[in-house]
C-alpha cells in the first residue's frame, strides 16, 4: 500500500493539501477560495458559534421526484495535529468532487456541507456542530435528507460502515428509516467497493449529532485491510471492545476524564492503528494512501447516480 509520497501518479493537488495540513492553516477561508478558483459558489452559515461552509449546488441540480442526499464531512481538526486524515483528506476529495458536480450542470440532488466543531463531541453531543445543524433541519422540517457522513476516509483500500445506530433502543418510525437508509448504503457499497467494504462498530463522527436530533445519519470511513481483520478478529474474542468503542466519546458530565483515560489505555491496543494516530501529529501527509482516493472518489460518484424516490 502507497503513501501518496511515494506515488508520482498524484491523484490531487498534495501541493495544495499540505498547505491545508499547515498548522496556522485558516482551513474555513481555504476551502472558499478553494471552490472561488474553480467557478464554485459557497455560503457560511453561522450556528452557535460554529461555521459550517455549505456549496451552493443551483435548483437545477435537484428533482423533487428524488430524495436528497446530503454529504457532511468536518474540516476542523485538534490542535497540534496536521489532521491528515482526520479529516483533511475527505475534505479535499470532497472539495474536489463538489467542484466537478457544480460544473457538469448534472441533476444529482446533492447538498454538501463542510461543517465545524466536530471535534467537541468529546464534550457531549451538543457540542458537536453538527448538532445545531441537525437541529436546524429538524425546525425548518427538513428531516427525509439521506445523511452521508464521511470521515477519516485517507487511509486504506476498505470501506467501513459505521454500526452507529443500528443497534439502538430506538423504536418506530425513525428506526424504520434509520434502518432503510443503512440497508440502500450497504447496497451502495456493494456496488461502488465490492468485496472492499465491512460494517463494524466506529466512534461516533457528526451523525451522532443528526440521530441525537432524531435524523437518520449513516458514517463512512475508511481502514487499511489488515487493520480491519485485526479489529474484526478482537472484537470477535472480545465482547467489551465494541462498547468502549461506541463510549469513546462519552459526555464528560457522566463520566471522569480519569475513567475515559484508563478506558482508552485498556483498549487502544486492540484498535485500528489508523485510530491510534487520530489526535497526534502521525496523522500527517505521510499517512495517506493512494488507493484511498480512488475508493472514495467511486463511492462519491455512484452516490451522485444515485436515485431513490421520495
Amino acid at each position: 500500500m502507497k503513501s501518496l509520497s511515494d506515488s508520482s501518479d498524484i491523484i490531487f493537488d498534495s501541493v495544495s493539501f499540505q498547505k491545508y495540513i499547515e498548522p496556522g492553516c485558516d482551513r474555513l477561508n481555504f476551502l472558499k477560495d478553494y471552490f472561488s478558483e474553480r467557478g464554485v459558489s459557497t455560503s457560511v452559515i453561522t450556528l452557535e458559534d460554529k461555521k459550517h461552509l455549505y456549496v451552493n449546488f443551483p435548483s437545477s441540480a435537484y428533482n423533487p421526484m428524488f430524495k436528497i442526499k446530503t454529504i457532511i464531512s468536518h474540516y476542523d481538526r485538534v490542535e497540534g495535529s496536521p489532521g491528515a486524515n482526520d479529516n483533511s483528506f475527505a475534505n479535499f476529495a470532497i472539495a474536489d468532487f463538489a467542484a466537478k458536480l457544480f460544473n457538469s450542470r448534472k441533476v444529482h440532488n446533492i447538498r454538501i456541507f463542510f461543517t465545524d466543531g466536530e471535534e467537541l463531541g468529546a464534550e457531549g453531543v451538543s457540542s458537536q456542530g453538527a448538532f445545531a445543524l441537525a437541529d436546524l433541519f429538524r425546525k425548518l422540517g427538513i428531516v427525509n435528507d439521506d445523511v452521508y457522513v464521511f470521515d477519516a476516509c485517507g487511509r486504506g483500500e476498505v470501506a467501513v460502515l459505521a454500526r452507529a445506530g443500528i443497534d439502538s433502543k430506538i423504536t418506530g418510525a425513525f428506526k424504520k428509516k434509520f434502518m432503510d437508509l443503512y440497508e440502500r448504503t450497504q447496497n451502495l457499497l456493494k456496488l461502488a467497493a465490492t468485496n472492499s467494504w465491512m460494517s463494524l462498530p466506529v466512534p461516533y463522527s457528526d451523525n451522532a449529532g443528526f440521530l441525537a436530533c432524531g435524523i437518520p445519519a449513516v458514517a463512512i470511513t475508511f481502514l487499511p485491510k489488515e487493520e480491519a481483520a485485526f479489529y474484526y478478529k478482537n472484537l470477535m474474542s472480545d465482547k467489551n471492545l465494541e462498547k468502549a468503542v461506541m463510549n469513546c466519546r462519552i459526555d464528560s458530565s457522566v463520566s471522569s476524564k480519569i475513567d475515559l483515560s484508563i478506558q482508552k489505555f485498556k483498549y487502544q491496543e486492540k484498535m485500528p492503528l489508523t485510530w491510534r494516530l487520530f489526535h497526534t501529529e502521525y496523522d500527517n501527509f505521510f499517512s495517506i494512501t493512494k488507493e484511498s482516493f480512488k475508493l472514495l472518489k467511486k463511492i462519491l460518484n455512484s452516490l451522485a447516480e444515485l436515485k431513490n424516490m421520495c
